[in-house]
């Protein structure tokens, strides 16, 4: 059975897992570490004592000369060593040596050793006067300066002891050597070693509940903003456009909470625009449609004669329609990526002579100036597509045949700057309200609504205009001439200039 796991828990794992394996390893390094800086300190401790003994052998040597006193004497060599009388422990027949015999007590008398047990004189101390510690007798044995033993050895050869000098004179007589051991044998030392590794795992366990207890806390600390973002998905899938999330900190999270209310304040105001857009679309045909049925309804019942003037009104309100349904196809087709046109180098200056030669005649007979470039070949470059610039232009056009007040003036100016064609119309007026002006190319918005029907506006052509110059990554704004009049600026970035917005080509 698959389990699934929440983020939260996995990232609780993540933590607690990070936090198990870091912890063992350090526990088994240190616990590495300690053992092998241990076993470095037994063997150092053990040379410096090894370094004792060879100067109390030195000391033997030079009495006779050879090693016969000691090798020929199995007391003196355990004397020599450090041991107590008796023998040693785990010595017997197959020691280092055979079991020494008893030595009678001294004359003049004394109390008689316990039986098995033989009296000696103590061991001469080395120079410095500090006698040498003891070794065990499986541990020590006694080289030539062949190194060939002279003791019982185990292993038989030098190469598996850990060899000091013994010099006289300066000349080295023999070697005295320790066995070599991989691990401390020495009850003691393992004795230390054990209570060395109990320590390490009691400190591995409360480190082990730590790391629990911090993974716990630093998880939901880390995980609520998450949880914060996740309710506010929720919210937003409920359309409840009012929800925000807290910004509490300045990091990635904190960040994405600022993302979030910026994106749902984005939607609330769609949303608003939406429904004005469905209530201005409503608005917009059902006001010819109710002029149409209402004539056509007064005709039927002989209220009104069908007459060549009504008619005529008829086909007005009929047209008005068609231009709105129109309209609003067009916006779609432009705001649509699949049927976006590609874009393709395009002179916005020739397109714009061509288009003023349609207009000038209906410009002349409305007393309305021209006064813009006159006709010439070539100009700047810019992407785009020729029949959508030139219903950009128609557009601005018909919007100054309706609305300028006759006699008037219309100017075309153009510049480049910043990689970028700026081109202007400037009417003489009337002008627009400042607080019209960030509304103008809104759909289905218009300034006085009574002149605007009766001009026979859409109140969409200033919109089609905006989406189509934002279709060629440029921008478009109003703002009100100094002779009071309206100028409208369209920018486009030149050919081979960055567009800004600009969307990815479709595969």
């Amino acid at each position: 059975m698959r389990m699934h796991l929440k983020f939260r828990h996995k990232v609780f794992l993540a933590f607690l897992l990070y936090s198990i394996v870091l912890v063992i390893s350090v526990l088994l390094i240190g616990r590495y570490f300690s053992t092998r800086t241990f076993e470095k300190y037994t063997v150092k401790v053990a040379m410096e004592r090894l370094n004792q003994l060879a100067s109390v052998l030195a000391v033997e040597y030079g009495k006779s000369g050879s090693w016969k006193n000691v090798t020929g004497n199995p007391v003196r060599w355990l004397d020599l060593r450090g041991f107590m009388p008796g023998p040693p422990p785990g010595m017997g027949g197959d020691g280092f040596f055979p079991p020494p015999p008893p030595v009678p007590p001294p004359s003049g008398g004394g109390p008689s050793p316990p039986p098995g047990q033989m009296i000696h004189p103590p061991p001469a101390p080395p120079p410095g006067g500090q006698p040498a510690p003891p070794f065990h007798p499986s541990y020590v044995t006694l080289f030539d300066a062949d190194k060939n033993p002279l003791t019982r050895a185990d292993p038989p050869t030098a190469e598996g002891y850990r060899l000091c000098p013994v010099k006289v004179d300066g000349k080295t007589v023999g070697w005295l050597g320790i066995r070599k051991i991989k691990h401390p044998e020495h009850p003691l030392d393992v004795e230390f070693l054990k209570s060395l590794s109990r320590s390490f795992y009691a400190v591995g366990g409360v480190a082990l509940a730590l790391a629990l207890l911090v993974t716990f806390v630093v998880s939901r600390l880390l995980l609520s903003p998450v949880r914060e973002l996740a309710e506010g998905t929720r919210a937003l899938s409920a359309r409840r456009f009012d929800t925000r999330l807290a910004v509490k900190s300045r990091d990635e999270f904190g960040q994405l909470a600022a993302d979030f209310n910026s994106m749902v304040q984005a939607l609330e105001r769609h949303e608003q625009m939406r429904q004005q857009w469905i209530t201005d679309i409503s608005h917009e045909l059902r006001t010819p449609l109710a002029i149409l049925r209402g004539e056509i309804e007064a005709m039927q019942d002989g209220v009104r004669e069908l007459t060549e003037e009504a008619l005529e009104s008829l086909h007005f309100e009929v047209l008005h329609v068609i231009r709105i349904v129109l309209d609003l196809h067009d916006l779609s087709l432009i705001e649509s990526w699949t049927s976006r046109s590609e874009l393709t180098p395009v002179i916005p200056l020739e397109v714009l002579n061509s288009t003023l030669k349609v207009y000038r005649g209906r410009l002349e007979d409305r007393e309305i100036r021209l006064e813009a470039p006159g006709p010439g070949d070539g100009g700047p470059v810019v992407l785009g597509d020729a029949d959508r610039m030139r219903q950009l232009y128609s557009n601005l056009l018909e919007n100054t045949l309706r609305y300028v007040n006759v006699p008037g003036v219309l100017r075309i100016t153009h510049k480049i700057e910043s990689e970028r064609l700026s081109l202007t119309f400037e009417d003489s007026g009337p002008g627009v309200p400042e607080e019209s002006l960030l509304r103008l190319f809104d759909r289905l918005y218009r300034v006085d609504k009574a002149r605007s029907r009766k001009h026979g506006g859409s109140g969409l052509g200033l919109a089609i205009c905006k989406s189509i110059v934002e279709s060629f990554g440029g921008g478009i704004e109003a703002s009100n001439a100094p002779g009071a009049g309206l100028r409208i600026t369209v920018t486009f970035p030149l050919a081979g200039a960055k567009m800004p917005g600009q969307a990815p080509e479709r595969g």
